[in-house]
């Protein structure tokens, strides 16, 4: 199972960074490369512990969908999501905020299963992990230049 983790260095408070991080709106903002948006569950708004959110979005050209719910929240340091249906055989999404030299560190770590067992694993080391590294980094960046303006 790919484990990917980012570390973004974020000049704004750990309270300014978490909320955008589990802000419906904001994520969408921050993936418009992929055209994602919030079409079930909570759909606007923070997320909060125990929320369930079914994101579409445009992946390798394909339209697909992701359910996903927040299985852990420990305010202003930490939530967790993980895949309740989607693309993926499974995902945990690890999301921390440690408060550093005025600011926030703020780290992303996603591990991943793919589907289709060899085929899955095969997919990872052509493509996928480095897709989902670039990803990642892409809205870490994002939220950097939201948190920081």
């Amino acid at each position: 199972m790919p484990l990917i983790e980012h570390h973004q260095f974020i000049k704004a408070p750990t309270e300014v960074c978490f909320d955008l991080a589990r802000n419906v709106d904001v994520h969408t903002q921050t993936t418009s490369g992929t055209k994602e948006k919030a079409v079930g569950g909570v759909t606007k708004g923070l997320l909060k512990e125990g929320d369930i959110v079914t994101w579409e979005a445009v992946h390798f050209g394909v339209k697909q969908r992701l359910t996903a719910k927040v299985t852990h929240m420990k305010k202003p340091s930490l939530f967790v999501d993980i895949m309740v249906k989607g693309a993926f055989h499974s995902f945990e999404h690890t999301h921390q905020f440690i408060e550093k030299d005025g600011g926030t560190l703020m780290i992303d770590r996603f591990q991943y299963k793919s589907p289709f067992g060899p085929i899955g694993i095969l997919a990872d080391k052509l493509f996928l992990e480095n897709y989902m590294r670039r990803f990642i980094k892409s809205r870490a960046e994002a939220l950097k230049e939201m948190a920081e303006a």
